[in-house]
């Protein structure tokens, strides 16, 4: 899905999330490899930005009802 989105890596973490914070996540997701932070991401669930939607050939991270609307309608 990170590769179809055309999205910035740091757009799939939840940074209002208590585990963002908890780990420090906001100087690590400037800096580190997109490697890393898949391996971060895929860690644990609570990490990622909800809610999340793809449809094969389009991804919407977050709720934007007017991207919604243009990407999956």
């Amino acid at each position: 899905m990170y590769e179809v989105s055309g999205y910035e890596l740091k757009k799939f973490f939840n940074t209002s999330g208590v585990k963002y914070r908890e780990l420090g996540l906001k100087d690590i997701v400037k800096t580190e490899s997109d490697e890393k932070l898949l391996d971060i991401l895929s860690s644990d669930g609570m990490l990622i930005k909800r809610p999340i939607a793809y449809d094969g050939k389009n991804v919407v991270i977050g709720f934007k009802v007017d991207e919604w609307k243009e990407k999956l309608l």
